[in-house]
């Protein structure tokens, strides 16, 4: 009965993988009913490695090249099966083989709006999306943690866990980043950098390398972006005030003029924005300044005749304390704007 068994085994001679496709991490070479012969050739090609592993535990590591297996080239097994120095009859082992190219273009993305932590603003939601690449660094630390016993591991299983991964980290990524909240969008090189520097550890605990991670778009809370558009808006005018408010008046008018003809609520809603009837009216005289150059002069009797009522200053003043709030507006600029309404009323 044992001459059958051994005329029936297959003895091995060469151990190669030939990848047939892209997508593959872990492959493990079919040895049912096959041993290992005295002398064989392992061929590991590039972007390959191989491990030998023993009853469950790891033994061998190979790089790219070829190996002709002895005591000599499996140290590691040779000590767990207890071989002297030569070993004639055929052996059994385990052998894996782990593709070390990179997989690219791998998606990630918050599915929902995730919830981020701003100095400025408190708890807001944002949403992003880009991709990443990545490629197995350390073979042995990757079997023993991710891919294990089975025949073949596809990139495609690993898929939600570093889309998990890259989602925890966010939040430290852009805290680390240093780049304000508002200012994300614009600068998705420094998020996607900050953001690479958290999850590299993570990866490398389950033997893969982070190669790149590209961030390709950052989504804003409508009612930030509001925000974002009004920094933009008084950028254009060289962050000067009086500017500012001229852009804002210039901004508010055609609504205001479309709510008058509508008999809508338009005029209140302009004064939301700073620029309503009164508003206008206290900037007509920055907007003529302005355009004039140096026309203060003619201005201010333009503003005396108009006249304005303590509860429109009141009102703008409130604007732009709402304005330095959310840091549009340096305090210095909102006590000169404020020391200019208050001398109207004198």
């Amino acid at each position: 009965m044992a001459l059958m068994d051994f005329i029936k085994k297959q003895f091995i001679d060469i151990i190669q993988w030939t990848e047939e496709g892209d997508g593959t991490l872990a492959w493990r070479f079919p040895m049912r009913d096959m041993e290992i012969q005295n002398g064989a050739a392992l061929v590991v090609r590039e972007s390959q490695m191989a491990v030998f592993v023993n009853e469950g535990q790891v033994a061998d590591v190979f790089g790219p090249g070829t190996y002709t297996l002895t005591t000599q080239t499996l140290p590691v097994l040779t000590y767990l099966k207890h071989w002297d120095k030569l070993f004639e009859s055929p052996f059994k082992s385990d052998v894996y083989f782990f593709s070390t190219r990179q997989q690219v273009d791998q998606k990630w993305g918050t599915p929902q709006p995730i919830s981020i932590r701003d100095k400025d603003f408190g708890a807001v939601r944002l949403r992003a999306f880009g991709n990443y690449a990545y490629r197995v660094a350390d073979p042995k630390l990757f079997h023993g943690e991710i891919s294990g016993t089975r025949d073949a591991y596809p990139a495609a299983d690993l898929d939600g866990q570093l889309r998990g991964l890259v989602l925890q980290n966010i939040s430290n990524a852009i805290a680390a980043s240093g780049v304000p909240f508002l200012d994300l969008a614009a600068n998705q090189a420094m998020f996607a950098d900050a953001l690479a520097r958290e999850l590299a550890p993570a990866f490398a605990r389950i033997g893969l390398k982070l190669e790149t991670i590209t961030v390709q778009n950052v989504s804003l809370p409508e009612e930030l972006q509001k925000v974002l558009d009004q920094k933009i808006g008084m950028g254009m005018v060289g962050n000067d005030m009086g500017r500012f408010m001229q852009y804002q008046t210039a901004q508010a008018i055609p609504k205001f003029a479309e709510g008058g003809a509508q008999g809508g609520g338009v005029a209140g809603d302009a004064m939301g924005l700073g620029a309503g009837v009164a508003l206008g009216q206290v900037l007509a005289q920055n907007l003529q300044q302005g355009l004039q150059g140096g026309g203060g002069a003619q201005a201010a009797p333009a503003a005396a005749a108009v006249g304005v009522r303590p509860e429109e200053v009141m009102a703008t003043l409130e604007k732009l304390a709402d304005l330095k709030a959310k840091g549009i507006l340096t305090q210095e600029e909102f006590d000169a704007k404020k020391t200019e309404l208050l001398k109207k009323l004198v």
